[in-house]
């Protein structure tokens, strides 16, 4: 396989480098500017996909970001590999920041008093309605009976006031995102353009010759 890797990482391994990668957290936001800039398409398409993956990082649907990512970059015509690199914008660093402000958002965009501590429960929830869901799913196939109450609680005081209330700060995070990186990424393409010009016409070439990294019209 070709994306196969050589050394195979235990789950432990796979986890610990999910929370803190080898190179580091600078080293990793460097990789993803990097790529980023290399997409071989308009800087536009790239920054509506970078758009798609910022705001899919928002939605509380944990788990599924690159499902959701690359559906919105479908219906906004973005790049695809971007949207999946924009999703990186939720992280184990941002996911407690994220999560707190658009639970605080929905509760006051919905009417409700806003809650204390939650940045303390709210992986803890999220982590205990994945447990909930995973017995009632088993309970469909064994002898336990299926409980659905504290799912209930789960959508209506967590799962709903977070959906409604990312919708504001992932529009401004994504908006953001786009006006930030369409220029660099122009700028970027640009100046390979002009090296790869600058070589051509020293080896007596077409100097016309797409560079990598433009693409045709959007």
């Amino acid at each position: 396989m070709v994306f196969k890797r050589r050394d195979r990482r235990s789950v432990g391994r796979a986890v610990a480098e999910a929370l803190y990668p080898r190179g580091g957290w600078r080293r990793a936001f460097g990789y993803v500017k990097h790529r980023l800039q290399r997409l071989p398409d308009t800087p536009e398409k790239i920054g509506r996909g970078i758009f798609a993956g910022v705001l899919a990082s928002w939605t509380p649907f944990y788990g599924l970001h690159f499902i959701i990512a690359v559906i919105f970059a479908k219906i906004g015509r973005g790049n695809m590999l971007a949207a999946l690199l924009g999703t990186f914008f939720g992280n184990p660093l941002t996911y407690v920041p994220i999560g707190v402000v658009a639970l605080q958002t929905g509760y006051f965009i919905m009417g409700r008093p806003p809650h204390r501590d939650i940045e303390t429960s709210l992986m803890g929830k999220f982590g205990a309605a994945g447990q909930d869901l995973w017995h009632n799913f088993g309970a469909l196939f064994g002898p336990d009976r299926a409980d659905w109450r504290g799912l209930a609680l789960f959508y209506d005081d967590v799962f709903l006031p977070y959906l409604v209330g990312g919708i504001l700060p992932g529009l401004i995070s994504a908006f953001a995102s786009y006006w930030l990186f369409v220029p660099v990424i122009s700028a970027y393409q640009n100046r390979r353009r002009r090296k790869l010009r600058a070589k051509l016409q020293a080896l007596g070439k077409n100097p016309s010759t797409p560079a990598d990294g433009a693409a045709g019209p959007d």
